[in-house]
């Protein structure tokens, strides 16, 4: 007898012997369906259905976040981007050090001994 792992439990099925031998990961050498029209990825030219006056790749922002990036300004890369980045950076210390404040102070009250 063949066995194989059921799809919804993965606990061990009676299978028969191609079951058994091809599971549900794996595909077979030789394709079921023919190929059809794929989508085009990572090109320049416009999808079908656009005309060829519509942007749809937008602006290249590269450039521009390299100059901001590489400033010899003093500050950290993760505080080069002005106010918001102050503030995200400001609110995860903030949390840090209250979490940590947070655990000494359940160490603390949990290492005291219990009385009745």
């Amino acid at each position: 007898m063949y066995y194989k792992f059921s799809g919804f439990a993965q606990r061990l099925v009676g299978a028969t012997a191609a079951a058994a031998y091809a599971p549900q990961g794996l595909k077979s050498l030789v394709p079921t369906e023919s190929p059809g029209p794929h989508p085009i990825f990572g090109t320049s030219k416009p999808a079908p259905g656009l005309s060829a006056t519509d942007t749809f790749l937008g602006t290249n922002k590269v450039p521009d976040l390299q100059k901001v990036f590489q400033r010899s300004d003093g500050l950290p890369v993760h505080l080069k981007r002005g106010y918001p980045d102050r503030m995200l950076y400001r609110t995860t210390m903030a949390l840090t050090i209250g979490g940590t404040f947070y655990c000494l102070v359940a160490l603390y009250i949990a290492s005291q001994p219990k009385t009745k």
